[in-house]
């Protein structure tokens, strides 16, 4: 059974998983860019409150992974926020993750311009992503 995001257990999942893939370790191989998921709560109780997760990407590869008690621990290039059914939906393949971003379903802060010359590296990593979650 795959763990189940957001968790620590699942995160941990989602950096093993981009340091063994090839597909992302070339596509992404020069990403600088550190970021964090900033989930909220979506009102079904599951979350009490905002969960942050933190991931270290460069080059193509994860340097760390860490659930942060609040964003000001790190300051990330990029931060991701939106509720948990929003997340929930892009890993599930019911959201497509750029159309989240411009219909600020999943808001972005950092360089967006940067983002947008790298949509193959962010739809890969979204890939990974749902991997971990599919199991």
């Amino acid at each position: 059974m795959p763990p189940k995001f957001p968790s620590a257990e699942w995160l941990q999942a989602l950096e093993a998983r981009l340091n063994e893939d090839a597909r992302y370790a070339q596509v992404a191989r020069n990403w600088e860019g550190d970021l964090a998921f900033v989930i909220e709560p979506d009102g079904s109780g599951e979350l009490s409150q905002p969960m942050v997760l933190y991931l270290d990407l460069w080059h193509g590869k994860c340097r760390g992974s860490a659930v942060l008690e609040s964003l000001a621990e790190k300051q990330p290039a990029f931060v991701l926020t939106a509720n948990l059914t929003n997340y929930r939906r892009v890993l599930e393949g019911g959201l497509d993750p750029m159309q989240a971003m411009l219909t600020r379903k999943l808001k972005v802060k950092g360089n967006m311009a940067y983002m947008m010359r790298n949509v193959p590296v962010v739809l890969d990593f979204v890939r990974v992503c749902r991997e971990v979650s599919a199991g």
